[in-house]
């Protein structure tokens, strides 16, 4: 348990001395036995507790709460949090927020992404170069380049041994005095990984298959997985360098798991994982939150609150919502300015899929990057035409949208004709995104 307070100020509450507010909390470790240790910013209480026998807690037992008043102490909230069980560790953060408390589920994220990594650096020269200055680290997860295997893709995710140890290390991380191999690396919490329920996953019946070479073909894969036991494999599914292969019995699939994980295809060493099944709704509205601007809902033709009359359509404006899960009070703000290149400027490629979100203007960037993150098929855009009483050609796009892992196909089209090509593309990415 993690909360969001500060150690000075008025609060919602009493103010009380330096004096009274040290003896309350001798007090409370007294009573409790626990021991309480202040760094880094923040106050840790227990960790473990007295008594406490065997690992720490497993991920998913520890909360966020925001908004403590800042007035308020660990003597005062412990008997509060206590009466939903017993305390393991609480954490009291020095910031302050003022209002109403907040509760929710922590991510308890422990993965960092690194990015701009020279492209050249080995999975072991990574770990050394993180271990050398953060804590905790567990692992380095680095993928090859699609086309070049002796090189990565310019980034890496830092697996570390608890959510705390990782935070640590982004803090450590994100001055940018960490310069490894003279470059000036990027860092940010990892998207969480999705979590899929056991017993869905015990039903899956499809492997995926990363690190393939581009130039594998499907044909290639399905005879390869075939090898251990001919014709368990129904079909395959291949998009740049990795593949989706379904099995008509799902004992098969595990056992060619076991067999093919680390084997050589065309030269490449493949790794391979169960599909996760993709919920397209609860993952789109997890990332979409359902914030619409009144100019997106003019132009996907809905009725104008005032007047229940709908707008004409006009010029499409870029979707005004988050897809990283959190809630802002209005749409997010792009950055469309320019910049000039000076001569010496450093340039490293880097991945579209890299990127945050904020960094794209369009809702069709938004449709791309949605389905690459679920692992579905790049969004097809078939475009259909009609001529208008006066003559003009207008122009709409359906949208077909392949979820690789579970064969599953949805269209999309909006009511909405438009006279370019690219405002129409633009629509059907807005109306794809909203009913997704």
């Amino acid at each position: 348990m993690h909360e969001d307070n500060k150690a000075s100020g008025n609060g919602c509450g009493k103010i009380r001395s330096g004096a009274q507010n040290g003896a309350a909390l001798l007090a409370l470790m007294e009573k409790t036995g626990y021991s309480m240790v202040q760094q880094n910013g923040q106050r840790k209480f227990g960790g473990p507790p007295p008594g406490w026998e065997g690992p720490p807690p497993p991920r998913g037992c520890e909360v966020f709460v925001g908004k403590i008043p800042r007035d308020m102490y660990e003597d005062e909230l412990v008997p509060v949090f206590e009466r939903a069980g017993k305390i393991y560790e609480l954490r009291l953060m020095m910031e302050f927020s003022g209002k109403f408390i907040g509760v929710c589920v922590s991510l308890d994220n422990c993965r960092l992404f690194i990015g701009a990594i020279p492209k050249d650096k080995k999975k072991e020269e990574i770990l050394n170069e993180m271990k050398k200055v953060t804590e905790g680290v567990v692992d380095v997860i680095v993928y090859p380049n699609a086309t070049d295997k002796t090189k990565n893709r310019g980034f890496a995710f830092v697996e570390y041994e608890s959510h705390r140890a990782a935070a640590m290390a982004r803090r450590r991380l994100i001055p940018g005095t960490f310069q490894p191999w003279g470059h000036t690396i990027q860092v940010d919490w990892a998207d969480p990984e999705k979590v899929v329920d056991e017993e869905t996953m015990q039903r899956v019946k499809v492997l995926y298959v990363r690190n393939l070479m581009i130039s594998t073909t499907e044909d290639k894969i399905k005879a390869e997985f075939n090898k251990f036991k001919p014709g368990v494999v129904e079909r395959v599914k291949k998009l740049r360098d990795y593949a989706f292969v379904h099995f008509f019995h799902r004992e098969d699939a595990v056992a060619a798991m076991s067999v093919m994980n680390g084997k050589c295809i065309d030269g490449a060493s493949i790794e391979v994982t169960l599909a996760k099944p993709v919920n397209k709704e609860s993952s789109w509205k997890q990332h979409f939150n359902g914030q619409i601007s009144p100019s997106s809902e003019n132009l996907l033709g809905f009725p104008n609150k005032e007047d229940g009359t709908q707008k004409s359509l006009g010029k499409p404006a870029s979707l005004s919502v988050r897809l990283n899960g959190q809630h802002s009070p209005g749409p997010p703000e792009v950055e469309r300015s320019t910049y000039p290149i000076f001569p010496g400027i450093k340039l490293t490629p880097i991945s579209m899929y890299s990127l945050k979100l904020s960094h794209f203007s369009s809702a069709v960037m938004h449709l791309d990057y949605f389905c690459h993150k679920n692992s579905w098929a790049p969004p097809e855009y078939c475009l259909y035409s009609t001529t208008s009483q006066d003559g003009k050609i207008l122009l709409v796009y359906k949208v077909l949208i392949s979820s690789i892992a579970d064969d599953s196909q949805s269209y999309f089209m909006p009511e909405k004709l438009c006279t370019t090509v690219e405002d129409a593309k633009e629509l059907a990415a807005q109306f794809t995104l909203l009913h997704l």
